[in-house]
């Protein structure tokens, strides 16, 4: 039997899901998706969906394409955009009647590639240039957010270029999303999404482990997929080789 997937999905930072195409086998996608739909209905039904092509050497034809959002919506969830790709791509979505998200994948790429750039900017003697540099630092250098009162159900709290600290609970139904990592010093019953930004180092550590989902730079469990023995314990999560590590703490 074949386990390897042919869509990889990861979690977004807004709440919405980024389905990176890597193999276009449009039964084997729509398969996994209705499973993803059926094991986590609260949170993958009819849940927005960014496809993203950028995962192919080559963009399927509108037919192929057309027949993977119309399958994708009747596995229960809603595809609203392409991820932004080369003109091709905003062809296809034309075609398809499908807005470009022309920013929506920069958001999740590794922060080492996002560095590249200014590298190679770097030697040349542009004194104007050169102001960016200390505010990128001390954009970095931000304190920690700190959360003193419950993140309650339908809420969403982002720490942006930094980490979060919640001391007390995230219900079920709200949203934590930090950069960097996050501490929540209560129960954790809704969702908590670490290293939004692509940081594949940060973490995540809570007191009472109760969530609907955890992710790390995109890589996500549904806690139908966490070990009864974690659940309501105090855990640290963290990525490893690109697989989501759950241990208890004590």
């Amino acid at each position: 039997m074949d386990y390897e997937q042919a869509g990889e999905l990861k979690i977004g930072q807004v709440g919405i899901a980024n389905l990176r195409i890597r193999t276009l086998d449009v039964d084997q996608l729509i398969r996994e998706m209705r499973e993803r739909v059926e094991r986590a209905p609260k949170l993958f039904g009819r849940a927005a969906v960014i496809v993203d092509f950028g995962g192919l050497t080559r963009l399927p034809d509108a037919d192929t394409a057309r027949a993977l959002i119309d399958g994708l919506r009747g596995a229960g969830v809603i595809p609203v955009a392409l991820a932004y790709g080369t003109r091709e791509t905003e062809t296809l979505a034309e075609q398809l009647g499908l807005p470009l998200l022309a920013k929506f994948r920069a958001q999740y790429e590794p922060v080492a590639q996002a560095a590249q750039a200014p590298a190679r900017a770097a030697p040349e003697p542009a004194p104007a240039k050169a102001a960016p540099v200390p505010a990128a630092k001390a954009a970095d250098a931000k304190p920690g957010l700190v959360q003193k009162t419950p993140v309650r159900s339908g809420q969403q709290l982002y720490a942006e270029n930094r980490d979060l600290t919640v001391l007390s609970t995230v219900g079920a139904g709200a949203e934590v999303i930090s950069d960097g990592s996050i501490h929540i010093y209560g129960a954790l019953r809704g969702r908590a999404l670490a290293g939004a930004r692509g940081n594949a180092d940060a973490r995540i550590f809570c007191r009472e482990f109760h969530a609907e989902l955890v992710a790390i730079a995109g890589h996500y469990k549904v806690m139908e997929e966490v070990p009864k023995e974690l659940r309501g314990k105090a855990v640290q999560i963290w990525l490893d080789q690109d697989q989501l590590k759950i241990v208890a703490q004590d």
